[in-house]
């Protein structure tokens, strides 16, 4: 037996762009929905929303029925917070935050096994089929198809990333802008030094053979790939759902009664 194989890395690998939906609501037939639809991947939360592992693990199970990815951003913790949402097959993890080349060597140290890292070993979860994965396959596998994403959103990373995106175990550079204009005292605004972040991130990992990812949407899709974004993440639940209930309720709130007339 061996491991699932990534959809996003399938997609990347062979030149083709990866498209993401962020998943805020823990129901997996949210997640469910969302693979119908065709996303390659899922990006499920733990950093800003109130999930956990139970949640995260239902979404993973909803997801591969359509043969869909989950990337799970985890809180910055323990390596064991870097590490349980692998074991509960989730595709991919996001590291948010990442701050130095020193802590991307303690991230690559503990999500790849040997020969790039050390990652503690089990197998006995769902990623490794409960033990059904031979324990050599299983190193050689989880190094091969599931895959490590650092986020750069502030701008202190900025003079490390050319070491940082050279550094083996480390398989995507996820830029955030939201936070980044944050770090650069511009929140929110069209700083031009946002959009120059953005291409350093894109032309800097490409350059060292490591995917570039970051958010977007249909409106400005494709210049981020002609950046070099092979990676993104398109929107979320709760903009869908407001979106829709917003304009719902526009069309129908406010109606006047028209009495019926006695005949």
């Amino acid at each position: 037996m061996n491991m699932r194989k990534s959809r996003v890395l399938r997609q990347m690998r062979n030149g083709k762009v990866a498209t993401c939906v962020k998943l805020n609501l823990s129901d997996p037939r949210n997640a469910e929905i969302a693979a119908m639809c065709g996303f390659d991947c899922i990006w499920i939360d733990l950093e800003h929303v109130p999930n956990d592992m139970p949640s995260v693990e239902s979404a993973v199970r909803a997801a591969k029925i359509y043969d869909v990815d989950t990337l799970t951003r985890v809180s910055k913790g323990c390596y064991s917070d870097m590490v349980r949402p692998l074991e509960g097959d989730s595709t991919g993890i996001m590291v948010p935050h990442l701050m130095s080349l020193e802590e991307a060597k303690k991230i690559v140290y503990y999500t790849k096994f040997h020969p790039i890292g050390r990652r503690p070993l089990d197998g006995g979860n769902a990623d490794g089929a409960y033990c059904l994965v031979s324990a050599e396959d299983y190193i050689r596998e989880a190094n091969e198809e599931r895959f490590t994403v650092v986020q750069i959103e502030d701008p202190e990373p900025l003079s490390e990333l050319e070491e940082i995106c050279a550094l083996p175990g480390i398989d995507m550079i996820f830029f955030g802008p939201a936070d980044f204009s944050q770090g650069i005292g511009a929140p929110n605004s069209n700083d031009p030094r946002i959009d120059e972040a953005r291409r350093l991130v894109a032309k800097t990992a490409r350059k060292h053979g490591k995917f570039a990812g970051t958010v977007g949407s249909a409106a400005n899709f494709d210049e981020l790939v002609a950046m070099g974004y092979t990676f993104i993440s398109t929107g979320a639940d709760v903009v869908a759902l407001f979106t829709y209930y917003q304009d719902m309720v526009q069309k129908v709130s406010g109606r006047v009664i028209t009495p019926m007339e006695e005949g």
